[in-house]
């Protein structure tokens, strides 16, 4: 609302972090004056649409900056105005709150414990925010911009020496309240590591083994987890196009309540403001997590497509190919 005071700065701040976005994620070093002063540096940022409304040979190169440059300025309205990420603390408190009451430490040890099961943690990786940049990353490579369909602001990664033991930890967070049929998003749910049927064999042959162990049964997990390798289908299904071969995890998107206090509510109001927020729960065993450390399952190489997929979205075909026959600048 360009009548509002605050409306010209508030502009002119996402019009240069547009641009130094763009030069720092999408172009190398020596490109960065590839982008043309009168939208790079424009007196009046609102002379970017019309810049990007106007079609000729003389005048392409100029459009077609100015349409990436909004794009990427889009995405930030959008961060800026996204009211749950306004109350970022007080949900990350909550959120780990209450991972905090079912994973314990005993020094650099962790455990996922319900009370009855405890369950011994190789990794324990906690996500507590999303970056700035990474958020905006992620909404330029959604056809979509909407920053409420990001969904791992938050999350914790649990990495156990079997996969035996992540299906025991599914059945652990249930019995704890972590998971339940109505607060789990099913279409943003996840299983490349396990075969659940062969699984569900494989624990019948020995359930009551592992009922009367009197130690914990690392010994028998590792066999089962043996002969399900000998059973077990392949698990490909993935949503996620940026997911490399070789990667292989159970992926839970977990709603959460979140209390927070309203500060502009009548006297008469006595409770809190309330909302949904999804955070991740990964599972992973550490044959699985000792790939995605390197080669295409790795978190880098992840990230990189990601960025591919957003230049290629922010910028277009044909502005590549203007940039790519360009010397530097």
């Amino acid at each position: 609302d360009l009548d509002q005071p605050a409306a010209a700065a508030l502009i002119r701040r996402a019009h240069a972090e547009a641009v130094a976005f763009i030069r720092c994620s999408f172009l190398q070093p020596q490109q960065a004056g590839l982008i043309p002063p009168e939208v790079a540096e424009p007196d009046d940022p609102l002379l970017l649409l019309v810049y990007a409304s106007l079609r000729g040979q003389l005048v392409d190169v100029r459009r077609m900056w100015s349409c990436a440059v909004l794009k990427v300025m889009h995405g930030i309205f959008y961060i800026d105005n996204n009211l749950k990420l306004r109350h970022f603390h007080a949900i990350r408190a909550q959120v780990f709150g209450t991972l905090d009451e079912v994973i314990r430490h005993d020094g650099e040890r962790h455990f996922l414990t319900d009370g009855e099961v405890c369950l011994p943690l190789l990794h324990y990786d906690r996500k507590d925010n999303k970056g700035r940049n990474s958020i905006l990353l992620k909404l330029l490579q959604k056809a979509a911009y909407l920053a409420a369909d990001i969904f791992d602001h938050l999350g914790v990664r649990l990495v156990f020496a079997t996969r035996c033991e992540c299906l025991l930890a599914l059945r652990t967070l249930q019995r704890a309240h972590l998971l339940s049929v109505t607060n789990v998003d099913a279409e943003r749910t996840r299983n490349t590591l396990l075969d659940l049927d062969a699984a569900k064999e494989i624990f019948c042959k020995y359930r009551a083994q592992l009922e009367h162990s009197p130690d914990y049964p690392l010994d028998l997990l590792r066999q089962m987890d043996a002969e399900l390798a000998d059973i077990a289908q392949p698990q490909t299904r993935c949503d996620n196009p940026h997911s490399g071969v070789g990667f292989n995890s159970i992926q839970i998107t977990v709603r959460k309540m979140i209390h927070v206090q309203q500060l502009d509510a009548p006297p008469e109001q006595d409770y809190d403001v309330g909302f949904f927020f999804e955070y991740e729960i990964q599972l992973m065993d550490e044959a699985s997590y000792q790939r995605s450390l390197s080669g295409p399952a790795s978190h880098e190489a992840y990230k990189k497509r990601h960025l591919d997929t957003a230049r290629t979205r922010v910028f277009g075909r044909e502005l590549i190919r203007w940039i790519d026959s360009r010397p530097a600048v």
